[in-house]
């Protein structure tokens, strides 16, 4: 037989997650993100679930022509727009939608030669300080593009730092507003973050309710089960639902002494008699390895933790209290686990000190994927 180890990817639950983001911001347009490839669970297994979204937003050609191939014809957005001139060719054929943060993107339209003008997003620098033309070199860049024929609609996008934090959107909004208070197109600004947290739900302040910027929202982590302000909230606050889960089964157990050592290091001694079990995973399967000793993991439904260092193909559980499981016994990693059990991707990722996105994007190929409803 096969080794026990599968992901599952829940197309009800990313249904679920879209219809969130709709309900938050109502009059606005969704874009579903599936950027990483669809943030690790597959853009053609994902499908399904966002394709109730108004658009699809991602990183690169390749992602959209897979897009484009699963029969999609509405609005596809390129997040970073295009890398070098000739992806303008590809651009065209595809019918896409791309964002331009520099001077070099649109020399690059400036050069190309099209029947059909493009829809861009022309992209601002608001204090995040990765893409885009700064607040005081906006509106020229924007009566740039506007003044090339190769250019239809243009749109208006930024992204906010610190939409999951305490600093917030505010000084962002302010300086977008005011560059393009009287500038035409159709505005995104709204990450997963902003969309839970500023628009007036979960009893947070609705910085963004009213706003000329709800256009076009984006939704990214949020699509897929996870908190985008985790640990402050969590995904049942939110109402957001696992659409990744990673689990396994037990293979082995054994019975620890006082004093017994487990796994490579030995990091994690017994301070009693206790039973552990072997589950098969480890960190070739994408489970991450720095995740000590205590990072919460069910098993049969039942609530424990990891004990030793994660080794490549294997890591040990805490059985205390647990006498009915064995070898066999079901191992929830992050996602649904027997009944209705939940363990969240967030925690994992925290315990192990990181975000629940990178695990969802870590997940290796050697893993099987199976799509269920």
């Amino acid at each position: 037989m096969p080794r026990p180890i599968e992901a599952l990817v829940h197309t009800a639950a990313l249904a679920h997650n879209v219809a969130r983001a709709r309900a938050a911001v109502p009059d606005a347009r969704l874009w579903a993100v599936v950027k990483a490839n669809a943030y690790g669970h597959g853009i053609e297994r994902a499908y399904e679930g966002l394709r109730g979204a108004d658009g699809f937003a991602l990183l690169d050609l390749a992602e959209a022509e897979r897009i484009r191939a699963l029969g999609w014809r509405g609005p596809v957005l390129l997040l970073e727009g295009v890398f070098e001139p000739r992806d303008l060719e590809l651009v065209s054929r595809l019918d896409l939608w791309h964002t331009v943060h520099c001077i070099e993107q649109i020399e690059w339209l400036a050069a190309h030669k099209t029947s059909a003008p493009q829809h861009v997003f022309l992209k601002m620098n608001s204090g995040m300080n990765r893409l885009g033309f700064r607040p005081e070199s906006y509106r020229s860049a924007w009566a740039r593009l506007n003044a090339l024929p190769q250019v239809g609609e243009i749109g208006l996008i930024t992204h906010f730092s610190d939409a999951d934090g305490a600093r917030g959107i505010e000084h962002q909004v302010r300086t977008f507003a005011a560059v393009t208070r009287d500038l035409p197109g159709e505005r995104s600004v709204a990450n997963s973050a902003a969309i839970l947290r500023h628009h007036g739900t979960g009893g947070l302040p609705g910085v963004l309710r009213g706003f000329q910027g709800n256009d076009w929202v984006r939704a990214g982590i949020m699509s897929y089960g996870s908190a985008a302000d985790h640990p402050e909230h969590d995904a049942e606050h939110w109402n957001l639902r696992p659409a990744m889960t990673l689990h396994t089964r037990l293979i082995a157990t054994q019975q620890l002494e006082p004093g017994d050592t487990v796994g490579y290091g030995s990091s994690f001694t017994a301070e009693r008699p206790m039973r552990i079990g072997i589950a098969a995973c480890g960190y070739a399967d994408g489970y991450p390895r720095h995740a000590g000793s205590g990072t919460p993991v069910l098993v049969d439904g039942e609530h424990t933790r990891t004990v030793g260092r994660v080794s490549m193909d294997m890591l040990a559980v805490d059985l205390s209290g647990l006498p009915q499981a064995g070898v066999g016994s079901e191992v929830t990693l992050w996602g649904h686990g027997p009944g209705d059990t939940i363990l969240s991707i967030d925690e994992v990722a925290r315990a192990a000190g990181t975000i629940g996105y990178e695990l969802m994007c870590a997940l290796a190929l050697r893993v099987p994927v199976r799509v269920v409803d």
